[in-house]
């Protein structure tokens, strides 16, 4: 309200002291009508709003059908009265009390405008966003304004849902100054992404990130920004930073750093937060971190790591489906025994498929074991694997196919 005051005065106290002097176009007024004015102005740093206003629109009510300098007098008083309804939190009052102000004929088109402005501003402030809307931007049509007045027409077309009219605002209002004022930031980001302007919302995440004490929503915004951009290697790296600097914390955010650098293309790193964060106790030791530990293992190539904890996931599970992704990584990687045994743990704890027998056979024959390789093979055919034939009759003629043929499933 303080800052309300000052403002709303500042503005009447320039115009009154105008009227100790020549004011162009402005009828002169008696003197007793100046000192009426003076004296209600002194009034507004008082506490009784209230009464200065019923006596500003009493005076100018009495003035009502007078000639042109009571015309001019009454409007002073009128928006005199504004000001103390505005004092009061009245807005609504103090808005239809400044168009009654423009409306008295003679006015000058330059105190008009000004109460326009004020008009405009008091009925976005009374909730009256649309009229509100339409007269600021009939005030900031005649060239007048600043970044202020942008931020505010975009705030008023956002309240109106009207995104694409709202974003343009935004944009005025961003080349009408060097920086977002910090109070638009997050407003500008929502803007820009309701209107479908992903790229520019992201421009001003960008520019806020590089500030202080950056909350941790707006991490999270600009990483699930860029991921819709098809950029996540970079929502990985916004989201790291915004770990390093503290923002973000928790066993959520530590798992979808994780999950991030792994769908980001740095699954070493995945890996290596998500194995100190097992050790340290940071995360739950459970089987979906430990088969997501396996699966950035996996992806970073990290062959020794990856089959040791696919070992311990499968171990821990005792599923043929975790046995089996060990088995066709070994297998994948030449890891031939542990294919094997891998293999034969997922037929133990499950019922075997094809690929299964077939790819155990080519195993064992990569180990020298034709006899295991013969049976494999022997059950391969039995389960409906086509390829198993050709093995068995190339074992036999001392000649072995090439190994890719195991890839039938």
């Amino acid at each position: 309200m303080q800052s309300r005051r000052f403002r709303i005065a500042g503005w009447l106290g320039v115009w009154l002291m105008a009227l100790s002097g020549p004011v162009e176009a402005a009828p002169a007024l008696r003197p007793d009508m100046v000192t009426s004015l003076q004296r209600l102005q002194a009034r507004l740093e008082g506490d009784d709003p209230a009464a200065l206003a019923r006596d500003a629109e009493a005076a100018a009510e009495r003035l009502a059908g007078g000639n042109a300098a009571d015309r001019w007098a009454r409007a002073l008083f009128l928006q005199m009265a504004a000001t103390a309804q505005a004092e009061q939190g009245e807005d609504a009052r103090a808005a239809d009390l400044f168009a009654e102000a423009r409306g008295i004929d003679g006015i000058e088109s330059r105190y008009r405008r000004r109460w326009l402005h004020q008009e405009a501003r008091l009925r976005l402030r009374a909730g009256q966003t649309r009229q509100g809307a339409d007269l600021l931007e009939r005030w900031l049509a005649s060239g007048k304004g600043d970044a202020d007045d942008d931020w505010l027409m975009a705030q008023a077309r956002a309240q109106l849902d009207q995104w694409a009219a709202a974003a343009q605002w935004v944009d005025r209002a961003r080349h009408a100054s060097e920086a977002i004022p910090s109070r638009w930031q997050s407003f500008a980001a929502a803007v820009y992404q309701r209107a479908g302007r992903d790229a520019a919302a992201l421009d001003v995440l960008d520019a806020w990130l590089a500030g202080d004490d950056v909350p941790a929503e707006t991490w999270r915004r600009a990483a699930g920004l860029v991921q819709r951009l098809g950029q996540p290697g970079r929502a990985a790296a916004i989201w790291e930073a915004g770990w390093r600097r503290g923002a973000l914390s928790g066993k959520d955010d530590l798992r979808q750093l994780i999950e991030l650098h792994l769908a980001g293309g740095t699954p070493a790193r995945a890996a290596e937060r998500l194995a100190a964060a097992l050790e340290q106790g940071r995360l739950a030791d459970d089987l979906d971190n430990r088969r997501l530990l396996a699966r950035a293992w996996s992806a970073a190539r990290a062959r020794d790591k990856a089959l040791a904890a696919w070992r311990a996931v499968a171990e821990r599970s005792g599923k043929a489906d975790d046995w089996r992704r060990l088995g066709e990584l070994a297998y994948g990687w030449g890891r031939w025994q542990t294919a094997v045994a891998a293999l034969r743990q997922a037929r133990e704890a499950g019922e075997a498929t094809p690929r299964d027998w077939l790819l155990e056979g080519v195993a064992a024959f990569e180990q020298g074991d034709a006899a295991a390789a013969r049976r494999a093979f022997r059950a391969a055919r039995e389960a409906g694997a086509a390829r198993a034939a050709a093995w068995l009759a190339a074992l036999d003629d001392g000649q072995v196919p090439m190994p890719a043929g195991a890839g039938e499933r």
